[in-house]
This record gives structure tokens, sequence and C-alpha cells, in this order.
């Protein structure tokens, strides 16, 4: 016989029910894509790390590469340079960063640069020239030499990646000239070869919607934009 939901409990203490009551401006609602099976996906998903903590995670040496952006004017503000300074054992700076970036200027497709940090390795998509943004193309063929080399050296797996979203300096942008959404992100990556783990932008965080923890999403969501249920 199956035990009743409400005879489990997640805290210690009151901590549910002090929980149910809580309003925090910061939060996700998850939703499980599919049941629980005795056997495995048949292919597999990219997982998608809803409230946990890159920098951490690379820290606890939870990856041994990092798929991001790099730029050959500024990466100051990037997650790279933010990796380079808090890994221990890393001598990359944001100066070395940025200057052997622009070792590979003029190429006319997206590029993938290595930046060995010691415990981790950082695969970071260099746009095409005279770009001022990615494009989903970009990430598209980048996503795809990526899926390459994880297959041929399975040394840099576990890998994880960023969104691409909410950037700055490495801004991408679609054919209208607007930022994808973040499922436009995920399927050009799925559809690309990479089944690693993808990290959310922090805005994400308070986004008002249900989220799923897996990609590809249900069948039910594409049923439910088509007007079914």
């Amino acid at each position: 016989m199956r035990t009743p939901v409400s005879q489990h409990r997640i805290y210690e203490g009151d901590g549910d029910a002090l929980m149910a009551q809580a309003t925090h401006t910061e939060r996700i609602v998850i939703i499980p894509d599919a049941k629980p099976a005795k056997q495995p996906a048949a292919a597999p998903k990219l997982r998608l790390m809803w409230g946990q903590l890159l920098l951490d995670d690379l820290l606890s040496n939870r990856y041994r590469s990092l798929i991001c952006a790099v730029n050959a004017d500024d990466n100051s503000h990037g997650i790279i340079s933010q990796v380079a300074e808090m890994l221990p054992t890393s001598q990359w700076t944001n100066r070395t960063i940025t200057d052997h970036a622009r070792r590979f200027i003029g190429h006319d497709q997206v590029t993938v640069i290595k930046y060995d940090m010691d415990v981790v390795e950082v695969l970071a998509l260099l746009r095409p020239a005279g770009q001022e943004h990615l494009t989903l193309d970009d990430l598209g063929m980048g996503f795809q030499i990526i899926a390459e080399m994880l297959r041929r050296k399975t040394q840099r797996l576990p890998c994880a990646s960023v969104s691409f979203l909410g950037a700055r300096a490495n801004l991408m942008l679609d054919e209208a000239g607007r930022e994808p959404t973040f499922e436009t992100v995920l399927r050009t990556m799925h559809e690309s070869g990479f089944a690693g783990d993808v990290y959310p932008a922090p805005w994400m965080w308070e986004a008002p919607t249900a989220l799923y923890a897996r990609y590809p999403f249900p069948q039910s969501i594409t049923d439910m934009r088509e007007g079914g249920f």
C-alpha cells in the first residue's frame, strides 16, 4: 500500500509548515517530465541545474570541463574570468584570457578555444570575425564541435554549460534581433549532440512559470501549445 504524501516530511521540526507559508521573491516550481521508470530513457537528456550554483560546483570538482563564451575585447565581467580567478591553481587572468582569444580573430565561423585551468578545462565559444554578437547558428556549430571533442576525449566528462542568456559582453541574439528563449537554446544544444548539464541564467530563478528539470521536454507541453490537454 502506498503511504500518503502527507505522512512524509521534508524538513525537521515545523519546517514543512513554515516553508509552505514562505513568500520568497526568488522561487521556482519544478514539475516532473516523467514518472520514475525501471528502464532509463532511450536517449540521454540535458539536465537543467535549477537551484544549483555553477561556481560552487566547479570549485567542488563536480565537473572536468565548462562551456561558455569568450570575446577578444574584454572578459572582465564574464564567467570565464570569474572561474579563472576562483580556481586556486589556474594561471589565467582576464588579460591573458582575452589575449589568447585575440590569436583566433579573423575566423569566419565560430571557434572553440580551449583554456586549461588545471582542474577544469574551459571550452569557450568565440564569435566569428565582424559579428557583434553570437547567433543560434554559431551556438549550434560550436556545440557540434564540442560534442565531438567530448566523444573523442571522455576525460572531459562530466561537462557543464552556461545558458548563454542574459550575457552582456557575449550577447546572443536570434534572427529577429532578440534574445532567444531558453527552450530554443536547449533545443540547439541537444540537436548538436550535447548531453551534459546546463545552468540556467540567474534571472530565470524568478521565472513565473512551472519548470522541467530535463530536456527534451515531454510531449504534453507541445500538445498544450497546440490546444490539446
